[in-house]
C-alpha cells in the first residue's frame, strides 16, 4: 500500500530541505527536530536549519565545483539557496549570509507549509516502519547513533572544530587592514591583521605550547582535513598555516603597498556588520588559551569574543558500504539518509544531499521510481563519491572538480574547469525536465 507519508528525523539544512522537496510533491511530511528540548553541544540558536562552525557557503565563481552546486541547486529550486540569497552579507567572492536570519527564513517557511508537520522533542529511535530520512546531522545524539548502529552494523566518527568570533568595535583598526584577496568582490569584503617574520614565529610557538582541550580516553581523534584545527596545522611544520589560512598571497597593505609576512583574516559574521569570523581558525585551545593567544594577533589586543572555538565529535556512516545512489540504505530501502552524516562535508554539500533524499522520498512514497542525477552535474558527483568511494578508507568530502568525470578529448588546463561546468548544467537542464 502507497502512503503518502514521510518521517524525517532531524531540522537541519538537509533534513529541512528534504522536508521542502517532499511537501512540495503533495507528500506529507512530520519533521523531527529535538531543539529547544535538547541541544548539540555546538547549536545555541532555537530555529531550525542552524549554521554552527561559519556563516559562509563559500566560494560563487563556477571556477569553483561548489559554485556549480550552488548554481544548480538555485536551478533546482532549493529552500537552502532561496534563504542563502535573502539573507547574504558581504565576503568578496563568496556567498555569506547572517546566520540569525538565514535560520529565521527558514524556520518561517517550514513551519508555515501546510504539509509539513514540525514535532519537537528528541528521536531516539529509527520508526520501525513507514519511510524514513534520517537527517540527524553530525552531532546524532547517543540514543540516535546507537539505533543507526543497529540498522548499519557500524558507524564512523571523526572531529570538527568551531572558529572564533569576535566583535567588530574591538578590532583595532590602526593596526587591520581592508582587502579582500586579490581585490575580489567589493575588494574590502575582509579585515585583516597582518604578522610580521617575528610576531608570526612567536604566534606559532604559543600555538605549540597552549593547553589543548584532551579527547576522552576511549574515542580516537581524526580530523577531516578540510576543518584542521590550526595547532594542529602548526605541529605539521613552521610554514604551514602560511601556506594554509594565515597565507598573505594575493592581500596588499593600503598603507605600506607592501605583501605581509603573514595575514589573519577576519570575515563578516552578520549583516550588521557587529560580528566578525576568525577565518581558518578552527581549534581545541582551552577558552583561556584562545583569548590569551588570539590577542597577540596585531589588531586582536583587546578583542572581545562572542563566541570562542570548541571541539565535537561528528558522527557519519560508511556510506559506499550502506547506501545506494538514491541514498537508501541497501538492508532496508525504506531508510533513507541525508547531510552531513552521509559523509558529504560542508553546508551546501549537506543541503544538496537533503535535496535529493527529500526527491526521492517523495517519489517513494508516490509509488515512482527513484532517480539519480547525470555524473556530469556536481550533484551527481557529489553522490557517485559518496556511494561508491572505497569503503575501507571512507572519509568526509567536499565537493570538487576532482570528482567529475573527464571531458572528452584534449582541454586546456585553464579552461577544464568552465568546460566542466558548461556540461554539468547542459546536463543538469535536460534532467530537469526528468522531474
Amino acid at each position: 500500500m502507497i502512503k503518502e507519508k514521510l518521517t524525517i528525523i532531524g531540522a537541519g539544512l538537509a533534513g529541512c530541505e528534504a522536508a521542502w522537496q517532499a511537501a512540495g510533491r503533495g507528500v506529507a511530511v512530520t519533521l523531527h527536530e529535538m531543539k529547544p528540548e535538547k541541544y548539540s553541544p555546538a547549536h545555541h540558536l532555537p530555529g531550525l536549519a542552524e549554521l554552527v562552525c561559519s556563516n559562509s557557503l563559500r566560494g560563487e565563481s563556477l571556477e569553483n565545483a561548489v559554485g556549480l552546486l550552488k548554481e544548480e541547486l538555485g536551478r533546482l529550486g532549493s529552500l537552502f539557496m532561496e534563504a542563502a540569497l535573502a539573507t547574504r552579507v558581504p565576503a568578496g567572492g563568496a556567498l555569506a549570509v547572517d546566520r540569525g536570519l538565514f535560520s529565521a527564513y527558514i524556520t518561517d517557511k517550514i513551519e508555515n507549509h501546510p504539509l509539513i508537520e514540525v514535532v519537537h522533542g528528541e528521536v531516539a529511535e529509527i520508526p520501525a516502519d513507514g519511510l524514513v530520512i534520517v537527517a540527524s546531522g553530525p552531532l546524532t545524539s547517543d540514543a540516535l547513533a546507537a539505533s543507526i548502529g543497529r540498522y548499519t552494523g557500524d558507524y564512523l566518527y571523526f572531529y570538527d572544530a568551531i572558529a572564533p568570533i569576535v566583535t567588530s568595535d574591538s578590532i583595532d583598526l590602526s593596526k587591520a587592514f581592508r582587502a579582500s584577496r586579490y581585490g575580489k568582490g567589493d575588494g574590502d569584503d575582509y579585515l585583516n591583521c597582518p604578522l610580521d617574520e617575528a610576531e608570526y614565529k612567536a604566534f606559532i610557538a604559543a600555538l605549540l605550547a597552549a593547553e589543548k582541550v584532551a579527547a576522552k580516553e576511549f574515542e580516537k581523534v581524526v580530523h577531516f582535513e578540510g576543518c584542521m584545527p590550526i595547532e594542529e596545522m602548526a605541529e605539521r611544520g613552521l610554514d604551514t598555516l602560511r601556506f594554509g589560512p594565515m597565507k598573505p598571497v594575493g592581500l596588499i597593505d593600503p598603507r605600506t603597498g607592501i605583501e605581509q609576512y603573514a595575514v589573519v583574516q577576519l570575515r563578516q559574521e552578520n549583516r550588521e556588520g557587529t560580528m566578525f569570523n576568525l577565518v581558518g581558525f578552527q581549534t581545541k585551545l582551552t577558552y583561556p588559551e584562545q583569548q590569551r593567544i588570539f590577542r597577540t594577533i596585531p589588531g586582536l589586543g583587546k578583542a572581545e569574543f562572542v563566541r570562542l572555538g570548541s571541539m565535537h565529535r561528528n558522527t557519519f556512516i560508511n556510506a559506499p558500504q550502506l547506501l545506494l545512489s538514491t541514498f537508501q540504505l541497501k538492508r532496508e530501502p525504506r531508510i533513507l539518509f541525508a547531510g552531513q552524516i552521509t559523509g558529504v562535508e560542508g553546508y551546501v554539500e549537506s543541503a544538496a544531499s537533503g535535496f535529493l533524499a527529500g526527491l526521492n522520498g517523495a517519489r517513494l512514497a508516490k509509488g515512482a521510481a527513484l532517480i539519480v542525477p547525470p555524473s556530469v552535474t556536481a550533484l551527481g558527483a557529489l553522490v557517485n563519491h559518496i556511494t561508491s568511494a572505497p569503503a575501507k578508507h571512507f572519509q568526509p568530502m567536499n565537493i570538487n572538480y576532482g570528482l567529475f568525470p573527464d571531458l572528452a578529448g584534449r582541454v586546456k588546463k585553464k579552461e577544464k574547469r568552465a568546460k566542466l561546468a558548461e556540461r554539468a548544467l547542459t546536463e543538469l537542464d535536460g534532467w530537469m525536465k526528468t522531474l
